[in-house]
């Protein structure tokens, strides 16, 4: 039997196929302006024989494919837990959210906390300061991995924290040192959400912020515990809650 899992977030419609429980295929896509339209475009090729959907668009898909849903939640604690047995708590820092979970013996959630309410320290969040900065994201993460020291940055709103890096620029700070203090400072907000719930480690990093190398290290150096990132080993991070999705929609044994 073969499975497709699709997790449709504000930022990208990611998909997986599972046969016998394996990755057989996956692909991403941006979500664009019609998330149900990039997913439709996985949906039709038409090789799968059950399809079940998570992420913010869950609901749509439901109506628009006649598919079964599953919470973001459960979806990347299945997903995390199968790649990483093992893994206590799993951090999804996403395009417009963050996930942060904790998980049982059996991989099962014990406790989340999510801020779907606000894009700080989010992809989008980082898509607007690096912009602000002149950079693309990859060079923005590169240059807080180089800097030689930091800068502090107060707000978190994307809003005020845009105008703030504005006026360190305009007042001829160094634009690595404003990067190095934004990652900072989203890592420290995160790591303190994970303290809220009591996260543990292994802890599995997905989503797609985890491909930034800088917020990987400095969550690393500021997480008492392992981290484990998808995108290191086998498996893409931004992928991990469209395997979830998939497995949840495998017969239970």
């Amino acid at each position: 039997m073969r499975v497709l899992g699709l997790d449709i977030g504000s930022r990208s419609v990611d998909a997986v196929w599972l046969e016998e429980g394996r990755i057989v295929d996956s692909a991403v896509a941006d979500s664009g302006f019609d998330p149900a339209a990039a997913a439709r475009v996985f949906v039709e090729r038409g090789n799968h024989d059950v399809l079940i959907a998570t992420g913010y668009g869950r609901h749509t898909a439901r109506e628009s494919f006649a598919c079964d849903v599953v919470t973001e939640i459960k979806a990347y604690a299945a997903g995390a837990s199968v790649l990483f047995p093992g893994a206590a708590s799993v951090l999804d820092i996403g395009g417009q959210d963050t996930k942060v979970i904790t998980l049982g013996a059996t991989g099962k959630v014990t406790d989340f906390e999510m801020n779907d309410k606000c894009a700080a320290g989010t992809g989008k969040f980082l898509e607007v300061m690096a912009r602000a900065l002149g950079f693309t994201l990859e060079e923005m993460a590169a240059e807080a991995i180089a800097a030689s020291r930091t800068v502090a940055i107060t707000s978190m709103c994307t809003v005020f924290a845009e105008s703030e890096v504005t006026g360190l620029v305009h007042r001829g700070e160094s634009r690595s040192a404003i990067a190095r203090g934004l990652h900072e400072s989203i890592a420290k907000r995160t790591v303190s959400s994970l303290k809220r719930v009591g996260a543990v480690g292994p802890l599995v990093f997905a989503g797609g912020v985890a491909k930034n190398p800088a917020m990987v290290a400095l969550i690393r150096r500021e997480f008492p515990g392992d981290v484990l990132v998808p995108g290191e080993s086998e498996t893409d991070s931004q992928i991990v809650g469209a395997f979830g999705a998939a497995l949840c929609g495998l017969p239970v044994k």
